[in-house]
């Protein structure tokens, strides 16, 4: 789909669920990552992550269409236009406007750290850190006493 093609759909959209003209750009930025669109206040163009097109097909695009000519015409009116405001809230309920767009890019699989644990040879205080310790340099805070590392 071109831009073109998104700027015409747009100003459809516009008209048939919010009967009101789209008077601005809307187009395609593939720099989004994790927001289906995004309406810019300054010059109230409309932004749309062409991943929602591309994942989920054209469903997906209207609603986030929707939402975010939400955002454009109360803020066009001058009223809550922000996600918290109550406008906005039942602006997106009588134009049933999904509230979030699908999950776009896989979550980031936190990589499990590696735990080094360290015991007191005097005193056996263990000391866990996620940092590895130069044991010639520190010593057990508890007795000064030497640390040795027990595992990786």
């Amino acid at each position: 789909m071109t831009d073109d093609k998104l700027n015409e759909l747009v100003s459809g959209v516009s008209k048939d669920v919010f009967g009101k003209d789209f008077q601005h750009q809307a187009y395609f930025n593939g720099r989004l990552r994790t927001t289906g669109g995004r309406y810019m206040l300054r010059t109230h163009h409309i932004e749309i992550n062409p991943l929602v097109y591309e994942k989920y097909g054209m469903e997906e695009l209207i609603g986030v269409i929707k939402h975010e000519l939400c955002h454009y015409h109360l803020h066009m009116e001058g009223k809550g236009y922000k996600h918290r405001d109550t406008d906005f809230r039942e602006l997106l309920k009588s134009t049933d406007s999904p509230r979030f767009c699908s999950m776009l890019s896989e979550p980031n699989k936190r990589v499990r750290k590696r735990i080094y644990t360290y015991q007191c040879a005097k005193c056996l205080l263990v000391y866990k850190r996620k940092i590895r310790l130069n044991t010639k340099k520190y010593r057990c805070g508890k007795c000064l006493g030497d640390l040795n590392l027990v595992s990786p």
